[in-house]
Parts: structure tokens; sequence; C-alpha cells
């Protein structure tokens, strides 16, 4: 048995997949969250109309509650007034078996929030490896022996070869993105060995094909991925959270025998991010 297995009591972080049972895992609650500068395309929508914080912070509560009532640990990075991005965890980390990495945000007014975790690894003795380039967790998805990273505004080609160069024992997939799409996990979501949401006019032909060999694959409509649709998180045991707001998405998810569960999150995805982008997994079994 690996040192770094789940089964093992000192383990730190280890996920081998984006659908394993979630067992520990990093929230922020919103309660700073505004738009104040944009920095992806679901935000020009809602600079007027702005965030509800009272509403988001609401809405992130009962999602943390269905996280924990379904078996997670859920460890909470204390809110920085000045960083109103932070509900957004999934992007500042990611797991990749059973090694962290720290991300390096391309944004400045998200770079703080780097900070915040670090902190937080130190102080539980959680080793890491820092990346240089730039690179956002919502670019990286995991499947055993395959990475996939999403070239995009926010993850360059640099910081995908010096994490190849890492992580040689795996195949590193490149999945170059449309410039408006603003992370991988917002047009790609594996939600078993076996199926994927995908967002097709997000990709060329060529990288399309090369999902569709590994994946089946529950397609999703332009409405629905601007709704924030292939956003879901797995959570284990067949287990989808998804958003009340894509009720045809749910419907062709439960017709492939996964188990939805509905939750509102519609404040947070005003400002372009879901329920995988607010959760960074440290621990799937």
């Amino acid at each position: 048995m690996s040192l770094n297995s789940p089964l093992v009591p000192k383990s730190k972080t280890n996920c081998t997949n984006e659908y394993g049972k979630l067992k520990k895992v990093v929230v922020v609650s919103p309660e700073n969250m505004q738009i104040n500068e944009i920095i992806n395309e679901t935000q020009k929508h809602f600079l007027q109309e702005n965030i509800n914080i009272d509403k988001a912070v609401s809405q992130h509560k009962l999602f943390v509650e269905t996280l924990e009532r379904h078996g997670a640990e859920v460890i909470h990075l204390t809110p920085s007034p000045e960083l109103n991005e932070q509900v957004f965890t999934r992007d500042i980390g990611f797991t990749i078996h059973d090694r962290f990495f720290v991300a390096s945000m391309n944004t400045d007014v998200r770079k703080g929030e780097v900070e915040t975790l670090k902190s937080w690894l130190d102080t539980n003795e959680v080793s890491y490896s820092e990346l240089l380039h730039s690179i956002e967790g919502g670019d990286v998805l995991v499947d055993g022996e395959n990475i996939w990273i999403g070239v995009s505004g926010r993850t360059n080609q640099l910081a995908i070869q010096s994490l190849r160069n890492q992580l040689t024992p795996y195949n590193v997939h490149e999945l170059p993105l449309r410039e408006d799409i603003l992370h991988l996990d917002c047009v790609f979501t594996i939600i078993s060995s076996e199926w994927a949401l995908v967002y097709p006019p997000a990709f060329s032909k060529e990288d399309l094909e090369t999902i569709k060999r590994q994946y089946n694959i529950i397609t999703v409509t332009d409405d629905e991925q601007f709704q924030m649709g292939p956003n879901v998180l797995a959570i284990g045991d067949g287990k989808i959270i998804s958003l009340t707001q894509n009720p045809g998405l749910n419907e062709r998810i439960r017709a492939k025998g996964f188990e939805v569960i509905e939750l509102d999150l519609s404040e947070i995805i005003k400002s372009g991010g879901s329920f995988r982008c607010c959760t960074l997994p440290l621990i799937r079994e």
C-alpha cells in the first residue's frame, strides 16, 4: 500500500479521478463576493445587477451541508474582504493522485487567494509543489493515468509542459479552448470512468474526437453552458450535484443511471463558476 493512499490515516492528499467518493474538500464562504473588475465573459452580463451576498452565502451554506451529509469533511479557509473571487477554491490548487500543486493565478485580483491556501497547507503540514507559469485548477481534470488540461487565458503551455515534466507516469492531454471559455471545467467534466459532460463548440474537431475515444458524452447546449451546466460536482457513488436551472441536462444525466442532486447556486454562477469551481478536493476514495 502506498503511504499516500487515502486508506492510510496520515495521508494528506489523494485524488486519482474526478468522481471517487469525496472525503476532504476546501471551500470559502462567498461573504465578500462581488463583481468589481470583469475578469470573464459571464461577469459582463451581471456587472450592474451584481451579487446578493446574503443569498450567495445561504446557497453556499446549503451546498456545504449537502457535501457533509454525503460524508465529506469540509475545510473552510478564512474569507478576506479584498478577495472577492475567493469562493472559487478550485482554481488555487489541484490534487493529482498523491501530489498537491499550488496554482499560479493569471489575474492580480486573485493572487492573494494562493497565499491564504499556502498558509493553511503549511499550518497543516501538507506538502505541495508550486507552479511558476500561469495555471489554474479549473483547467485541470484527473482520471487515472489521463490528465486533461485546458489551454486557456488562465493556463498556458509553459505551465503544462512544466507539469508534464513532473508527471512522467501519466498521459497529459492538452485541450486548447475557444477564446471566450474561462476554464476547461466550464465545458468538460468527467462524471465517471465512462461518462463526461461536454460542450462541443468549445473544442476543435480533433480534440472532441480524442475526448469521445475516452468517454461517452452527454452533450450540453448553448443555454446550459451559459448557465454553467457542465460545472457539476461528482461526489461518489454515482451522485452528481447539479444546478436546478438545468432541468433538461439533469434528466439526461439521470437517464444514464446517475443520481442527480439539484441545488440552486444562481447568485454564485453570476461570477462565472458553479459547484466544481467552489470546491478544492484533497481526498477522494
